[in-house]
């Protein structure tokens, strides 16, 4: 299996993108296609003694900024170290891409150079995250802020798809964000989406206030892009909220802090959950290989699990499943 990486990606780029793949290919028993400047990438591994076995470098002449217009990654940044990563996809050099630039470019590059799966109106962003019961899958979370309603069935399909075939959850549970449990509830868009789910060959368990969310409720959480956006920002804020007032308390003054030593491996467990970096990435579901969008602040060990998230998809075949139930 190949995994195509764009090394320039992200805060901690080219660095980061390196060590992770080195150990992706060391432990994940992958090969891996770093995309960028290839002298670039050979002086910094040699300089930090990374290896580059089972790793190919496609060269690329630039990158494009977080801040750049999206739509320049298919226009005037075509030889970009995104566009070029997408483009080897696309042209079957490896299984999956994962990268952490741009959000927004690596949406319209994976549209239009990669291509969406045949019948899937919108690709849908979709984090994995933690809640009292596991993990749950929140789609669209920002991909597409106005969305219609059979663009919200879809995304319902891939994300209980991913959810069973990756994460290995039996018949997930599908809910839809509203603001009541009624199927009265809501503005048309939701009520709508609301009938025609309830026909969709999935297990959709109704509404799904924003409180039932954290409670392990449901396995799959689907919404438009702007409801999802709102909720995934929120929710790694009060992850945040919650853990530094949890150091807080278990470091202030000695009793804290012996209490601290007895709970420290529920601690570490606790902290390991709300990582972003042990997760991995978000999926772009609906795309025709697997994408990953690793976090734009990911360090060596968050791009090794997008690396590792991207080849359990490649195993468990997602794209093929996706295509069979649209």
């Amino acid at each position: 299996m190949k995994i195509i990486v764009d090394a320039f990606g992200g805060d901690n780029s080219p660095l980061a993108v390196i060590q992770g793949s080195a150990d992706a290919v060391k432990t994940l028993g992958v090969n891996i296609l770093l995309s960028g400047d290839e002298n670039k990438i050979k002086q910094i591994a040699k300089d930090n003694n990374v290896p580059l076995d089972g790793i190919d470098i496609i060269h690329a002449d630039t990158i494009i900024d977080i801040h750049e217009e999206p739509t320049k990654v298919i226009k005037e940044k075509k030889d970009c170290s995104m566009a070029v990563g997408l483009q080897a996809l696309a042209d079957d050099k490896g299984d999956a891409f994962v990268c952490a630039g741009s959000t927004g470019a690596l949406v319209v590059g994976s549209t239009f150079i990669a291509k969406r799966i045949k019948g899937i109106k919108r690709p849908a962003l979709a984090p994995i995250m933690p809640n009292e019961k596991g993990y749950f899958i929140l789609l669209d979370a920002g991909a597409n802020v106005d969305c219609r309603p059979e663009m919200i069935v879809q995304f319902a399909i891939m994300g209980s798809t991913y959810m069973s075939k990756v994460m290995g959850v039996e018949n997930p549970k599908v809910g839809l964000i509203n603001v009541g449990a009624e199927d009265t509830k809501g503005r048309d868009m939701e009520k709508e989406s609301y009938r025609l789910l309830q026909q969709a060959p999935i297990n959709f368990c109704g509404n799904c206030e924003a409180r039932d969310i954290p409670s392990g409720s449901f396995d799959v959480v689907v919404s438009d892009g702007f409801t999802g956006n709102v909720t995934l920002k929120l929710y790694e804020g009060m992850a945040k909220f919650f853990s530094n007032e949890l150091k807080s308390m278990l470091t202030d003054g000695f009793k804290s802090k012996l209490g601290a030593l007895l709970l420290m491996d529920k601690v570490k467990t606790f902290k390991n959950k709300v990582d972003y970096k042990e997760v991995g990435g978000a999926v772009l579901l609906g795309i025709s290989k697997p994408v990953i969008k690793a976090h734009g602040s990911s360090d060596a060990r968050a791009f090794y699990n997008a690396i590792r998230q991207a080849k359990q998809c490649v195993e468990g075949n997602i794209i093929g499943t996706i295509k069979s139930n649209i």
